[in-house]
Order: C-alpha cells, then structure tokens, then sequence
C-alpha cells in the first residue's frame, strides 16, 4: 500500500473515499513519574515521545486496514491529528484519501 502526503503519486487514479484509524494513549504511572523527574532538568520527554510514536503506528495501521478492507491501491494526502480525551490520555487520527488506480 503506498502512502503519500501529497495528491500527485505518479499514477492515474479513482477516489474511493476517506479512510481513518485512530488510538487514544493512556499515561503510565512509571512513566508519568520519570517524566516529571525528567521536567525538572530540562530536555526531551523519551518516554511521551516513544508513547506518542507508538500511537501514530497503531493509527497508521489501522488507517491502512480500513483502506485494504476497500481494496485501495494507496492513500492520499495523510494527515495527522492529535487531541486530548482526558488529562490522562491523547488520542492520535491518521485520516486519509483511499485511492484505486486506473492505469
């Protein structure tokens, strides 16, 4: 399955429709208290960056099976979005175009 951020991929193609997969990220306990240790000197947050990275694969992924489940050749123009459900936990939406190719 290609997956592009753009419109022009190089190949005539059909619009299927949109397509999106989502995961909503829970804190952990240890992870929370290192990070806030980790606050206090300054630098990057290791953890919450490897927890939000993990979130946008787990979308990615799901994104592409709901394109594969339509038959989809690709998707288009991928964008990203990420909000807070609660003070605890975040959710990350990859959403897309799923396209079939003609040529």
């Amino acid at each position: 399955m290609l997956l592009c951020t753009t419109e022009n991929i190089g190949h005539e193609y059909e619009v299927i429709g949109l397509v999106r997969g989502n995961c909503i990220q829970s804190k952990n306990i240890v992870r929370d208290f290192t990070q806030g240790l980790k606050n206090i000197v300054g630098g990057e947050l290791g953890e919450y960056t490897k927890m939000m990275e993990e979130a946008r694969t787990t979308a990615t992924d799901r994104m592409v099976e709901h394109a594969t489940k339509l038959n989809a050749d690709a998707i288009v123009m991928i964008r990203y979005g990420t909000g807070s459900v609660s003070p605890e936990s975040a959710e990350v939406l990859a959403y897309g175009t799923a396209v079939k190719f003609t040529d």
